[in-house]
């Protein structure tokens, strides 16, 4: 038996390969079939099913290219119902892979059809468990992405009813293998690990303790902030369907003049700068919103940039397919091209960022109108300067309304990385005067900067 699980830190996302005896299945693959299909070639096996745990509505899966390229089946759990070929499992119901089997365990709440997978070793053992968006270590997934069709109460309480009857039934050495680790908006608050076991899920995570049903919902319903509204499109995509990746690749990754550029704008394109923020703040395009390849990409895009709108990209020389690919993983297919050869290929008018250190920072304090912190609410409470104001990334530009657009703004984040994004939108709304802090709020602690921890944010 052979397991590995495929990380993707962009969208803190865990796909699984598991083989036995020269068979093998994947769960959850991303959209890119390589390396599920390579590493079946390397290790002589052949991928015989796809297991989807739920529609998800954070990627786009990509289980229907990997089916195809693999002649095996998709395989969804009860109340699935997508519009493309697919096995429909029964609650219970046994797969076998070489020597090992896979049952289904059907568990909504997450969604109506979200569904574990429990692998059952040569031995006959229960040993490990692919509970997709129904636990993560330390959370559970999210009961509120059905958009109106179904309740957050109502998917809380089946939630508890699934927690309850399957999976704390689990032996406590069984391996807990989640779709997500920290950083995804599919639950709360994720712990840092990508694995755990059931037994310890029971002693640490706050979903597992024992609970009313009326606690357990108001519980796990509490503090949730607002989807990327991409999640419902993803969701869509991932239940009717789409065109081939690699049509898709291709399409997208076409090689841009500046007057082409220049026409998309014109008629309503958004340019997506996905450099370094140290490579963006020298010099950019004005009004392109940075969202680099280097952090959590796919996720912000998802975040901030309308899915329905155009995008023209400017990338590092290099990387213009890698963006298209990173895009096309979360459904942003609507993309004109790229600005060829970088920004060495644009003469035109160029704006450009003033960064400063944290120890600069200290003498700099005075001169300007405000600090503004967009980090999220937790590392707002766990400490932030006093002076400053607190507007989270995740909610840009609505919240930027009442920010005065002719004042001079200090702006920074955790590391670096958010707040260029953020200043990157400011001034695509017309603000003018903002420093970004190289190294955030990391290197503002090693400074010495003196924190408060006396206002809670929600």
């Amino acid at each position: 038996m052979y397991i590995q699980q495929l990380y993707t830190n962009c969208l803190a996302e865990a796909a699984y390969y598991i083989e036995s005896d020269g068979e093998a299945a994947v769960i959850d693959p991303l959209r890119e079939t390589e390396p599920y299909l390579e590493l079946a070639e390397k290790r002589n096996a052949q991928i015989k099913y796809v297991f989807e745990t739920h529609f998800h509505a954070d990627f786009v899966s990509g289980h229907i290219d990997l089916a195809a390229k693999a002649d095996a089946a998709i395989v969804y759990g009860p109340e699935a119902q997508p519009t493309y070929k697919f096995y429909s499992a029964k609650d219970g119901e046994i797969f076998t892979i070489g020597k090992i089997k896979i049952k289904v365990l059907h568990t909504p709440g997450h969604t109506p059809e979200s569904t574990c997978y429990l692998l059952i070793d040569e031995s006959g053992k229960d040993y490990a468990v692919f509970t997709g968006d129904t636990l993560f270590v330390g959370d559970v997934g999210r009961p509120d992405l059905l958009d109106g069709i179904m309740t957050q109460d109502e998917l809380a309480s089946k939630l508890y009813d699934s927690l309850n009857t399957k999976i704390k039934k689990l032996a406590d050495d069984v391996i807990v293998y989640p779709a997500h680790g920290p950083g995804s908006a599919c639950g709360k608050n994720i712990g840092k690990e990508t694995q755990s076991t059931i037994g310890q899920q029971k002693k640490f995570n706050y979903a597992l303790q024992e609970m009313s049903r009326d606690e357990f919902i108001a519980k796990v319903t509490e503090g949730i902030l607002p989807p990327p509204q991409y999640f419902f499109e993803d969701a869509r995509i991932n239940k009717v369907g789409y065109d081939p990746l690699d049509q898709v690749i291709e399409r997208n990754t076409k090689p841009l003049s500046e007057d082409d550029v220049l026409g998309f704008v014109k008629n309503g394109a958004i340019i997506l700068d996905t450099r370094k923020a140290d490579d963006f703040e020298k010099g950019f395009i004005p009004g392109a919103i940075n969202i680099g390849l280097n952090g959590q990409f796919a996720v912000w895009v998802g975040t901030l940039v309308d899915i329905s709108k155009k995008l023209v990209l400017v990338t590092e020389p290099g990387q213009e397919k890698e963006s298209v690919l990173r895009l096309a993983r979360v459904g942003y297919e609507n993309v004109a091209g790229y600005l060829e050869d970088g920004m060495n290929g644009w003469s035109g008018a160029k704006d450009s960022v003033n960064s400063i250190t944290a120890e600069e920072l200290k003498n700099k304090m005075s001169r300007v109108d405000g600090v503004l912190d967009v980090r999220k609410p937790g590392e707002w409470n766990n400490g932030h300067l006093k002076v400053a104001v607190f507007l989270p990334l995740a909610d840009f530009p609505e919240n930027l309304h009442d920010v005065e657009k002719d004042k001079t703004y200090i702006v920074h984040c955790g590391g670096g990385y958010r707040s260029m994004t953020a200043i990157s939108i400011m001034k695509n709304h017309g603000f003018k005067n903002l420093v970004n802090v190289y190294g955030g709020f990391g290197a503002m602690e090693k400074a010495g900067l003196e924190f408060v921890k006396d206002e809670v944010a929600v």
